[in-house]
């Protein structure tokens, strides 16, 4: 995708990838973007929408959307993702993430690469996920997050999602580090909790970057101070 900004109109729309940092929201790259356009192009209002939501505690790419563009939200967010994990093994959050603090601990003695290689077989393909209740799902009109944040018990229902594969990049106890190729809805995090009961012991993500949805790719993402250089230079 051409990501230079000479001859685009942002008004008719555009579809423009970024590269999120640590601990942005994704409606942080969409408010910033938002800003920077409106600004330069004199606006007052300018439709920006994101086509999917990234963790705070994840980075990689986030696809925004602007003016008649945003009609295309809903298809790229069912587009095929591939992100980059990794997890630590032996332990839990209450978040499945850095968000919070362990927890739990358990024992990693007996995990060894062939025992995960043969668990992570049961995860590809359709399957049920238990999305974690630190997450922006809507339950009686409200957050789960604002109920887990809360101290509020909640029980979410498992959903059917798609997960194409899973490859080993690297294992060195306690830390895995897996590449994932996975459908619309698929949280990592609750799959980094799964990997690690399956394994008899526990597990959190302690990185995530999202790299692909559908054709497009973090190397070709604009970060949020490239953005801003390329908007002013214009």
């Amino acid at each position: 995708m051409d990501q230079t900004l000479l001859n685009r109109d942002f008004v008719k729309g555009e579809i423009l990838l970024f590269d999120k940092p640590l601990d942005w929201t994704s409606f942080d790259v969409v408010n910033r973007v938002r800003y920077l356009l409106c600004r330069k192009l004199k606006i007052k209002k300018l439709k920006v929408g994101h086509a999917g939501t990234l963790d705070p505690k994840a980075t990689g790419l986030v696809v925004l959307c602007t003016g008649k563009a945003t009609k295309q939200i809903e298809s790229l967010q069912a587009e095929e993702k591939e992100y980059i994990a990794t997890l630590k093994l032996g332990a839990t959050t209450p978040s499945f993430d850095l968000e919070s603090e362990e927890d739990q601990s358990f024992e990693t003695k007996h995990i060894t690469l062939e025992l995960i290689n043969e668990k992570l077989k049961q995860f590809i393909g359709e399957i049920d996920q238990v999305p974690p209740v630190f997450s922006a799902i809507k339950v009686n009109g409200k957050r789960a997050f604002d109920y887990a944040r809360g101290g509020h018990d909640l029980e979410l229902k498992a959903r059917k999602i798609w997960i194409g594969a899973i490859e080993i990049l690297d294992f060195n106890m306690p830390e895995l580090c897996i590449k994932i190729t996975c459908g619309k809805g698929t949280y990592v995090r609750s799959l980094a909790r799964d990997i690690g009961e399956s394994l008899g012991s526990g597990a959190y993500l302690t990185a995530l970057r999202r790299t692909r949805v559908g054709d497009n790719k973090t190397e070709n993402a604009f970060s949020i101070e490239e953005f801003e250089k390329n908007i002013e230079d214009l």
